[in-house]
């Protein structure tokens, strides 16, 4: 076991680093799934990929971290800690239960401090069968004008309309029109895409070189920017089905929320990560949480997300701004103080334990 905090990381290629060296010293077998860009600072980008367990188990957890780049900060830490855990990779498989970890399914985000891929795609809003229509956000419309002003930080009007939207329509509608999703402004917030993105495609490989045999699957995917700060609240994440909720809950308990019936944090949104376990495992009981972790408030959060998507429009921007909105995205999805640290680490065993104890009941 390792001190909590030194399981965390600074840096994508920090984190790489100790994710691979914490599997090499359990000597467990790598997947490295190269991105063909490289990062920030020059360095190489992966999807790595461990499976601790045996390879015909017919239980399987998955645990994943940087679907939305910068969030991997967090989520990182979460895994890092858990492969050097002996407890509970002891209880694992004791209980008959494989885990694979996927670190970082959004390498360029996670290293270049942005929530995106490289491609500008929201990651959990990209799995979609693109043969059919997408889903239409009109209500996006609305306030694409509003979310990236010409200047950075907004000016006094951009600021005054934004407010008045929000007070004549209220904040959950404000969320719901900006995070629930999609498709028509390609360098807007949230946007889902035209087709599947290399993390898209590249996770799917993954889930289909692990499904053989797989009877049940858990799956625990780590997030953070909604909520309480430290506070991991547990988001269903599969379909809308009555019976899987309530395993969820069995599993993890009522306090699993559900975007369906509004006791969520989050908007309701489509094109979500979980949906491809229904691809690529189609023989296997499926129950997933998202664990989203509180950080700032929301409308920092917010103001975080429109400052980084302008930079990104505007790569002129002086040294000295693009270094305070990358600051300011980097504090509004990961807090770096070991109090904080400890609470995740603590949730996010919990919530590993008992989604073994639940494959195996």
């Amino acid at each position: 076991m390792i001190a909590i905090p030194e399981a965390f990381s600074a840096s994508y290629a920090q984190a790489r680093v100790k994710f691979l060296e914490a599997a090499a010293s359990r000597g467990l077998r790598i997947h490295s799934f190269l991105h063909p860009l490289k990062g920030r600072d020059g360095e190489t980008l992966a999807m790595d990929v461990v499976r601790d367990g045996p390879v015909d188990a017919d239980k399987l957890l998955i645990v994943s971290s940087a679907c939305h780049g910068v969030e991997g900060y967090c989520g990182s830490g979460v895994q890092v800690h858990a492969l050097h855990d002996t407890e509970w990779r002891e209880a694992a498989r004791s209980h008959g239960v494989a885990v694979l970890y996927i670190h970082a399914l959004n390498p360029h985000g996670f290293s270049h401090i942005r929530r995106v891929t490289q491609e500008n795609v929201d990651l959990n809003r990209n799995f979609h069968d693109f043969s059919q229509p997408l889903p239409v956000n009109a209500a996006y419309r609305d306030v694409q004008p509003l979310l990236l002003p010409e200047q950075w930080p907004p000016g006094p009007d951009n600021l005054a309309a934004t407010a008045a939207f929000i007070a004549e329509r209220g904040m959950p509608a404000f969320q719901a029109a900006v995070s629930g999703g999609q498709h028509e402004f390609a360098d807007g917030l949230f946007f889902g895409g035209t087709e599947p993105t290399w993390s898209n495609q590249t996770v799917r490989t993954v889930l289909r070189q692990h499904a053989p045999g797989v009877k049940r699957l858990g799956w625990i995917d780590l997030h953070t920017g909604l909520g309480p700060s430290g506070h991991g609240e547990r988001i269903f994440a599969a379909r809308d089905d009555a019976a899987t909720l309530a395993r969820a809950r069995a599993w993890w308990g009522d306090q699993v929320t559900s975007m369906y019936d509004g006791s969520s944090t989050s908007a309701r949104l489509t094109g979500l990560m979980c949906f491809a376990a229904y691809d690529e495992f189609p023989q296997a009981e499926y129950t997933a949480i998202a664990m989203e972790y509180g950080t700032r408030p929301l409308t920092e959060v917010m103001d975080a997300l429109r400052g980084d998507h302008w930079l990104h429009l505007h790569p002129e921007a002086p040294a000295e701004l693009a270094a305070q909105i990358k600051k300011t995205m980097l504090e509004a999805f990961y807090t770096d103080t070991d109090e904080w640290k400890g609470q995740i680490v603590s949730q996010a065993r919990q919530a590993m334990f008992e989604a073994v104890k639940g494959l195996s009941s």
